[in-house]
């Protein structure tokens, strides 16, 4: 194994001039750089997951599948192999801008499987598609239809709070509008990454729990992909179900 001392950090911007920039069938714009352990099918059926449906409203992004992107430092850098104390100072996905071309570097050593890979590609997708483009109203009427019926749990931490903070608002009977905008974001940006995840990666529903906050329920959650998956088609060759598992 490399140790830090022997990898040599690159500055993000001289990793993007060492690589060709492809655009996928799908038209998103993708690259891979060093030692990813990711192999090339796999990484095409992971970006082709992306609705083409998507790619007019990240024209401008380049997302860029490397070992390590370092977070320790003022600029961007990126290592092009794994060591033990180079994943210590690494994180899941740094961004760096040249010219007009938005970059988003994702450091693929740092996950253990295809899930936890997949799923950071895809939540940067959904929330750089919602930053360009907005969230779907019909969407904000679903999600806001749950949190009014008090269906349990959400999506992320930052869904829970920003819907918990809009709804404490109600009872001085006037509206958090800024957290009720930041609720619609982080659900819309949740639903839409993990409607991408089950394209690329059979999952459980529990696989998406975290600790800090209870899960959406099971039947809210496939509402809203559902409804994603309306808004989005899949591309050819990809398929969108929601399969339930009966007890006994």
């Amino acid at each position: 194994m490399s140790t830090s001392a022997q990898i040599e950090l690159w500055h993000a911007e001289k990793v993007a001039t060492q690589v060709t920039v492809s655009t996928a069938a799908n038209g998103i714009h993708y690259a891979a750089w060093g030692e990813t352990r990711v192999s090339e099918p796999d990484l095409e059926r992971l970006v082709g997951a992306v609705p083409a449906t998507l790619s007019a409203a990240l024209e401008s992004r380049a997302y860029y599948f490397v070992p390590l992107a370092i977070a320790d430092t003022g600029e961007v850098m990126i290592a092009p192999a794994y060591s033990v104390d180079l994943g210590d100072r690494a994180i899941c996905h740094r961004n760096q801008t040249f010219g007009s071309t938005e970059a988003v570097f994702l450091s693929t050593r740092l996950v253990e499987d295809r899930f936890g890979l997949a799923f950071e590609f895809f939540i940067n997708v959904a929330h750089n598609f919602v930053e360009a483009a907005g969230v779907p109203e019909s969407f904000s009427t679903l999600a806001w239809a749950h949190a009014e019926a008090q269906v349990r749990g959400e999506t992320s931490q930052d869904a829970w709070e920003s819907r918990r903070r809009a709804q404490d608002s109600l009872t001085a009977k006037h509206i958090d509008e800024r957290s009720r905008t930041a609720y619609f974001e982080a659900a819309f940006s949740d639903a839409l990454a993990v409607y991408m995840l089950s394209l690329a990666v059979d999952f459980d529903y529990h696989d998406l729990r975290e600790r800090e906050y209870p899960l959406l329920a099971a039947p809210a959650l496939a509402e809203r992909l559902r409804h994603v998956a309306g808004l989005f088609p899949t591309n050819p060759g990809y398929e969108f179900q929601v399969l339930y598992r009966r007890k006994g």
